[in-house]
């Protein structure tokens, strides 16, 4: 009996591996801020539409089962917002 449940291709893997790249972009930024205690040049909007932008993308790849979609996007939302709550504190 054949099942419809998703299974690792070589397109999911290339997937993940993308995402793994670009979600890392957050990680030095995040560091930055959190080591200078200093948000003086980020642009809260842009953080704040990133945000919103990260959060749809999130449910799109809930809702088409992508694990890279969502591992992406999902870890990507958490460092992003916690640029978004550093950039408040430290304003």
């Amino acid at each position: 009996m054949k099942t419809n449940k998703p299974t690792m291709g070589n397109i999911e893997i290339l997937g993940l591996v993308a995402a793994a790249i670009t979600t890392s972009g957050f990680v030095p930024q995040v560091y930055k801020i959190w080591k200078e205690k200093s948000t003086h040049d980020i642009s809260l909007n842009m953080y704040l539409l990133l945000t919103l932008g990260l959060t749809l993308w999130l449910i799109y790849g809930i809702n088409i089962e992508s694990w890279p979609v969502i591992l992406a996007n999902g870890i990507t939302l958490i460092l992003v917002l916690g640029i978004v709550a550093l950039k408040i504190k430290y304003k």
